[in-house]
């Protein structure tokens, strides 16, 4: 998003406009808020996941971590009433998804690096 200058989407944003009154800056603010605690909660499953005795390889552990997290994120804007993201074209399917799935790598590196 931020290489291609391209603005966030307006699903996470659409999750959060159910309550009463403007969306605006807050549903925004919520919706980045929701994507940051999705990350987070990826993150501390997978810490517990090594700690219980799964250590994956890199490569292995990051397509894991970031699999799970586009297919969390896709749940979750289903369950809240988003559109279906299999209904959205190719382009804006991949825009989305290789943010999330670059948090696989990131987390696992991170996660690696809490071992040592």
């Amino acid at each position: 998003t931020a290489l291609r200058a391209r603005p966030a989407g307006p699903i996470p944003e659409d999750q959060t406009s159910g309550a009463p009154g403007t969306r605006g800056h807050r549903a925004s603010a919520l919706a980045s808020l929701s994507g940051i605690a999705t990350g987070v909660a990826i993150g501390a499953t997978f810490g517990l996941l090594r700690r219980a005795g799964l250590r994956p390889g890199p490569v292995l552990g990051s397509a894991l971590i970031g699999a799970t997290t586009m297919a969390s994120t896709n749940a979750s804007i289903i369950a809240l009433g988003g559109p279906d993201p299999r209904d959205r074209a190719l382009t804006d399917w991949l825009s989305d998804a290789l943010p999330h799935l670059a948090h696989g790598p990131a987390a696992d590196a991170v996660l690696r690096a809490l071992d040592r």
